[in-house]
Order: structure tokens, then sequence, then C-alpha cells
């Protein structure tokens, strides 16, 4: 019978004789000769961490060499390495014979030579080595988990201690690749761990056809085990064909091995070997992490390895992001950055601006410099938005608009005058025609946060949307023809008359008529002054234009206006209420926006309404069916903004918007449940319209849903098993695999939802068995036919209220008759064993009743599932 299958039986005495001490073993050993007892004392003392392991292994290789037949001493060194093979746990004496094995194999290791002499003579050296990774591969298929285990790890250590030009034999080395690409698939994780360890060296990332990459690959993507999947990220080799693989387990589910991939990603990645959107990507999520241990790393490790590459230059690192797309991921990482500077001398040397560039920064913030630039922002029209070229550049000026106001609150607004001054200028600014729409909630939100009186920030708003909307444009009043056609004739009159009376004036100058001359020249003068008096007429009759307001309602002005009030109400404490001048607004400028035929405009309009909505019960109660009908009938996009607002709303006023009602007098007692049952209706139809909304095929409406269900749900504004079943079903359907925000939504919110609130909990019981049901009851076309039963009971039991409840109620019995059906297809006796103790505790069995020995059953019947070998 094999050693290992004897030991099988002894392996609980074996564990704790190792506890005491590894040479209780090996004194039982009855070998003649001093070359035994040279092995047991050099397994004895390599059992103790004190002892040296450099002088045992000199003097047993002494011990070896000095043998001709080395057949014995390997007999009875791998029958003393047995003992230590057979134990699972990581015992330190255990440890320390594995660590001296591995020491002993190693010191057998010889020098590559290139004179062929010398071969024959290293073959004689090797021979120790070949034959323990022998012997090792002969073992890695026992039925002993733990010797399996040991023989990986030995594996493991021996090529790790191998130097980078070791030489083994081919035959050899595809044995033990072979023997480790098995043991990767290996049913115990530990096992698998040892075997992707020791694969490390037989990797080459240059071969896409690696068998070791591929396994590697596929352990990243598919192991259940947050272990295995550490330790082949801390193996693979980074190549075109992995980058992928260790990009995504930047995302994985456990901290440990984010965690660590952030770590590969920043020793062993150079930052061109990624594209402009993982950078990003890395950065947002890393930064933005759940757990601090990762954006620890991603500051400490990622960003200076990111800026060593660079030189310690900040600005280069900004170039190799999309900063105009992703300006909020770029300011989070120069933030990141800045916090780990110890000196102001640190942020000025890593921000390395020329002198040039810092004096022209300064007279730039001291004069209206943003003022000029984005009087200069191209205006393009819908011909020339078609070409991408001319796009790109407008879209670079607006980014660079958008930073010169994020400028503006560096300023120090606290001097009165230049307070008054930096008013004026977005006034302006906000006034011009060419100002992007997309600055204008910006430009808004700083003209607000300067202005210190509420009243006087809602009154200067509304007066630059009056402006904007109506400004003073000239306009030229229309001119009677018959009195221009007068006027003109007698013009000509008085011109005749002139030439007339200058030909009468040089006649009388001929005959020396001087007094009459003296007649004529007055009145040439008159008739001059005439002349020019009709001229001047003319003239202003001509240029008759009249400064007047002029409304105007194209789409692109009532967007911006739009845009000013909704930023206006967001910036506006709700605790105010609706003044008059919001009033006026809501009614001149917002509900005619939500039936403007521009679709943008609409958008604009609805998101107004639903804001002004949370400053005013009253208001949210008049426009409500207003907010359902659009959640219904109009575009996606404008349906989920009216679904946000709806969800906000319902958010800050619960189910039942309507203020308590006044005390009711006995004339209207008739009329009050006629009013409630109203009441009911409404909610009613609020949920039932946002449960047909989870299974709508526009996948942006359905997420915003579930979302907003799941806020209302947390928040207790409802309380509801079956939306809760609804969206657990939701979360493991198939057809939701692609959309990373709603899993991430679900999964977040489950967890919190169930250990906020004994009532949550219940809440999660009652809605497991409808469920369950519906997922045994999906027929085969049904995508839910595909969900693991068994992974979403998994995840509902332990946020469930775990105490089994015996009093007889539909819930009961709608248990017990899923035990019964699962009993009549269930084959396994223990299995069998477990559901017929749950039966009895339903039907009152009080032996054990509580969730500690609920857990204790369910946990045997997963470790009787769990058993046997790989």
């Amino acid at each position: 019978m094999n050693f290992f299958t004897i030991c099988k039986f002894f392996e609980k005495d074996l564990y704790d004789l190792f506890s005491c001490n590894l040479y209780l073993c090996f004194s039982n050993i009855n070998m003649p000769g001093d070359s035994d007892l040279e092995i047991e004392e050099a397994f004895r003392r390599a059992q103790k961490a004190h002892n040296n392991k450099a002088k045992l292994v000199a003097s047993l290789k002494n011990r070896y060499n000095k043998l001709e037949d080395k057949t014995e001493f390997h007999e009875e060194f791998v029958r003393c390495l047995k003992y230590a093979m057979i134990i699972y746990t990581r015992e330190p004496a255990v440890e320390n014979v594995i660590d001296f094995v591995t020491r002993f194999a190693a010191s057998f290791e010889t020098p590559v030579n290139e004179n062929p002499d010398e071969e024959e003579e290293e073959e004689d050296e090797n021979e120790f080595l070949n034959f323990l990774l022998n012997f090792l591969l002969e073992s890695h298929g026992a039925n002993s988990h733990a010797v399996r285990f040991r023989a990986c790890q030995l594996v493991n250590k021996l090529l790790g201690s191998l130097s980078e030009n070791a030489q083994i034999d081919d035959d050899l080395w595809d044995r033990i690749h072979e023997a480790m690409l098995i043991r990767v698939t290996d049913k115990y994780p530990n096992v698998r761990i040892q075997a992707a360890l020791a694969m490390s060296r037989l990797q080459d990332p240059s071969n896409v056809d690696c068998p070791t990459i591929k396994a590697y690959m596929l352990l990243l993507e598919n192991d259940s085990n947050p272990e295995v999947r550490r330790a082949v990220l801390s193996c693979i080799a980074p190549s075109a064909t992995t980058l992928s693989k260790i990009y995504k387990r930047t995302r994985d589910v456990k901290e440990k091995v984010r965690k660590l991939a952030y770590q590969v990603l920043a020793e062993k990645v150079h930052i061109r070997a990624l594209s402009i959107a993982q950078r990003v990507s890395l950065l947002h999520e890393g930064l933005s992490d759940s757990a601090d241990s990762v954006k620890e790393v991603v500051k400490t490790h990622l960003l200076p390895a990111w800026l060593r590459m660079q030189q310690g230059d900040v600005l280069q690192l900004l170039h190799r992001l999309d900063v105009e797309n992703c300006a909020e991921t770029a300011v989070t990482t120069l933030q990141a950055i800045f916090s780990m500077a110890t000196s102001p001398d640190d942020l000025q040397n890593g921000v390395r601006l020329d002198e040039s560039k810092s004096n022209r920064l300064y007279p730039s913030l001291r004069k209206p410099f943003c003022f000029s630039y984005l009087k200069s922002i191209t205006q393009l029209s819908e011909e020339q938005r078609a070409d991408m070229t001319q796009l790109e550049m407008v879209m670079t000026q607006e980014f660079i608009g958008q930073q010169l106001i994020l400028l503006v609150g560096c300023l120090d607004t606290s001097e009165e005058g230049g307070r008054k001054r930096m008013v004026a200028v977005l006034q302006e600014i906000l006034l011009m025609p060419n100002t992007p729409t997309s600055l204008i909630g910006l430009l808004v939100e700083k003209l607000i946060g300067i202005l210190r009186d509420d009243a006087q920030k809602i009154q200067m708003v509304a007066e630059i949307i009056s402006d904007v909307r109506e400004p003073i444009l000239p306009i030229s009043e229309p001119v009677d023809e018959n009195e221009k056609r007068r006027k003109q004739v007698k013009l000509a009159e008085v011109r005749v008359q002139i030439m007339e009376a200058k030909q009468t004036l040089e006649e009388c100058i001929s005959c020396q008529d001087f007094s009459r001359a003296a007649e004529l020249k007055d009145s040439i003068s008159q008739l001059e002054e005439l002349k020019n008096q009709l001229v001047l007429e003319a003239s202003q009759s001509a240029d008759n234009i009249k400064e007047q307001r002029v409304e105007k309602s194209d789409a692109k002005t009532l967007l911006k206006c739009l845009t000013m009030c909704a930023e206006l109400f967001k910036q506006m404490n709700i605790k105010r209420g609706i003044c008059p001048t919001m009033n006026a607004l809501i009614e001149s400028l917002i509900l005619p926006g939500v039936s403007n035929p521009n679709p943008a405009v609409r958008n604009m309009a609805v998101i107004c309404l639903g804001t002004a909505a949370l400053h005013s019960k009253d208001l949210a109660n008049t426009h409500l069916v207003l907010l359902l009908q659009i959640t219904q009938l109009d575009e996606p996009k404008i349906r989920i903004s009216a679904l946000r607002a709806l969800v906000d709303q319902l958010l800050l006023n619960g189910l039942i918007l309507q203020d308590k009602p006044a005390p009711v007098s006995q004339d209207d007692s008739n009329e009050q449940p006629e009013h409630q049952a109203e009441e009911e209706s409404t909610v009613q139809s609020i949920l039932k319209m946002l449960s047909e909304f989870l299974d709508s095929e526009i996948c942006e409406l359905r997420t915003e849903t579930a979302e907003g269900l799941a806020k209302l749900m947390y928040c207790g504004r409802i309380l509801s098993p079956k939306l809760l079943s609804r969206l657990v079903l939701l979360w493991y359907n198939p057809v939701t695999e692609d959309d990373q925000r709603l899993r991430h939504c679900l999964g977040v919110f489950l967890q919190l939802y169930a250990r906020a609130s004994r009532t949550n909990q219940e809440c999660v019981e009652e809605s497991f068995l409808p469920t369950m049901r519906t997922l045994f009851n999906a027929p085969v076309t049904s995508p839910l036919s595909e969900v693991d039963t068994s992974n979403v009971a998994e995840l509902l039991l332990p946020y469930s209220w775990l105490e089994i409840n015996t009093e007889p109620g539909p819930a009961n019995s709608d248990l017990q008759l899923l035990l019964k059906d699962i009993l009549q297809e269930v084959k396994d006796k223990h299995s069998i064993r477990i559901i017929e103790k749950l039966c009895n505790q339903l039907n009152g069995d009080r032996c054990s009743k509580s969730a500690g020995n609920q857990d204790t059953t369910l946990q045997n019947l997963d470790d009787h599932n769990g058993g046997g070998t790989s």
C-alpha cells in the first residue's frame, strides 16, 4: 500500500505530532549507518527556525558527495520528506523543513559551462535535483490534497531558487509544465495558488499560444477564489495579450485583488502601453474606489510611477490624459498629487511653468481676460458643425473658457469695488449672444456665489433672463410716402428759388443796383437755411429708428434662459419657498417650455420644473400629473429627466405629496373617504408605472427606474417585497449583464438595505419565496431560466430574518411546500436529512430554532457538497 494512503488514516495524529515536534516521527525510523543518522539529524534541526540551514545543507551535501551509491540516500531522504508532505496546515516546523529541502536541492545546481567535457560532471551534480523533481511529479496527482499542495509548493520553491541560467532536462521541463497545468485546475485553492506560482518561470510572453499564459488568463477571468487571482496577478508577465486581463482586475469584486492589480500596473506596465481611455479609467476608478487601501495604492504607487516616467513633470502627465473630456478626473488626479507634496517647493517643482507663462498668468486674472476670450469663441452654423475639425476647435475653446470661469473662484471678492466689477463682467458675459450654452450654468453659479443676499440673487438672474429673452433692439418706424414726397417737392422748389435769386443777384451787381443786391443776398440766406432744414428733416425721416424690447423665441435663446433658471433653483435653499419672481419665471418661461417643439428646450424645462417643485409642495402637487404624463409619452431622454424629478419629489415629500389635511368639519366628513381613495389610487398608479419601467426595452430608462426605486426603498418611502423581488431578479437577469451602472447600483443597495433595519430584513425574507418561485417557474425561453438559483439563495439568506418562524401562515405553508418539492428531487441522503430537519422546525420542533443552528445546518450541507478530490 502507498505511503500516502497509509498516512491518510493517521493524518490527525501526525498533525498533533508535528505540532509538538517533527523529530518524534523521525525517531521511529530505524536505519543502520551513520549516513542515516545524518539525514534524521538534519531534518530534526531543520524544524527549528534558529538553526543555520546553510550549515545543515553543507553538512548533508558533504555526506551525499562521499557516497558512491546514492539510491539509499534518495530513498531515505524522500521517506523523511513524506512526513512533512502529508501536513496541509502551514505549521512553522513544516515550512522550515520545506525550506531546508529546497535549499538542499538547489545547492546541487552548477553554473552553465560551455566546455562539453564538463557536461557529464554537471549531470552527476544535478542527479539529486532531477530525482526530487521526478518524485514530486509522481506525487502531484495523489488523492490527498495535502500531498498535492506540498508537491506544488516544493516545485514552486525549487524553480524559484534556481538561477536565471540554470539548465533542466527538456523532458523534465515539459513534465513539470504539464503537471502544473493540471494542478491549476485543482479543486483546492491553495493547490491552485502554488501551481500558478510554480508556472511563473514556465511562461513565454512572446508566444501568443503559450499554454501557461492561457491558463493564467483563464484563472484571472473565472477562478472564484480571490487569493488564486492574486497569485496569478503577481506572476503573469504583462504583454499585449495579458494587459487587458490585468486591467480588468482593477474592477475585481475583492479589495485585495484590485489593490494588487494597481500595484502590478504601476511596477510592470509603462504608461504608453495603456490607451488614454484606460489611463483615465484607472485614475477615475482608483481614486474613487470604496476601499481606502486601493486609493492609497493609486496615490503612492501608480501616480508616482507615472510621474517618474514623465521625469516628474505634472504637465506632461496631464498631456497623457484627456483633460478636456475628463476634467473632473484630471482635477482629482492633481489633488492626489499635491496632497503628497510636503512643501511648497515640491509643488513648484512638480508644475514646471517657465517664467513667461508665470508672468502672463497674473495680469490675466487682474483684467477681464475671461470676458475678452469668451467673446472670441467661434460660432458655428449647422453646416460647419458637420466638420469635425472645426467642432473640435470650438470644444477646445469652450473648455478653456470653462477653466477661466473656474478661476473666478480664486479671486478675492471681499472688497466691494472688486465684487461689483466682477458681477458686472459676469452679467455682461451672460448677456452676450455668442456665450456658449455649456458655460451658462457655471457662469450663473459663480455669479450667485459672489452675491450675498438671496433676494438680490433672484432679482439679478431674473433681470438677466429678461434681457436675454427680450433684448433692446433698434427698430425703424414706417414713413408716410405722401409726406416724404411733399417734402422732396418743397426742397426742390427752394433749390430753384435759390438758383433764381443768385442769378438775379449777379444781374443786379452788373447793373450796380446794390440796394437790390443786398435784399437778394438776405433772401438767399433765408432760402439756404430753409433748404438745410428740409434736408435735415429728410435725413431724420430716413433714419427714424427707435430702441425697443423684442421677445426672442428661438431654441438657443430659450435654452440659455432655462439653463439660468435651472441653476438658480438649484442654488437656492429649498426651505425658502417660491417667491413671486420665481413663480413668474415658472409661468412665463418653464411651463411654455415644456410644450416647446425643440427636444433640448423641453428637456431643460422639465429639469427646471422638477427642481422648482422641490421648493414648494403645492407646486409639486399641481404638476405631478404633468410629470407622470411626460415620463410615459415623450422622448427617452426627456422621460428620464421627468422620472428623476418624480423620484426626487417622492424622496423629499413621500408617496403622499399633499400636506397634512386641515381639521375636517362635519360637512366634509363624507368627502374624506373619497379623497383618501383618490390618494391611494395615485400612489398605486405611480408604483405600477415604476414597475412597468423595470421591463422597458430602453436601457437608460430601466436603469434610472431601478436606481430610483432603490433610493425610495432605502430611505423608507416604499416597503414592498414584490418590488424588492423585481430588483433582485433584474440584478440577476442576463439581459442586464452589460449594464454596469445597474449592476453596481443594485449590488450596493442590497447590502446596505438589508443591514439598515430589522424591517428591511423582514422585507428581504418576504421577497425570498416570490423570487425563488419566479426563477423555478421561468420558462425555457426566458432569460431567467439561465440564473443559478442556488446563487440567489446564498445571496438572500444571509440578508433575511434568520430565525425560523413556526407560526402558521402563508409564508410558512409556502416554504413547507417548497421544501417538499425539493425533497422529491434530491437524492443525496445527507441533504435529505438537512431538509427534513428544517421541515421539522417549521412544524413546531423547538429543539433548534436559532439562527446559529440554521447557519450550522446550512454550513454542514455546503461542506458535504464540497467534499471529494480533484
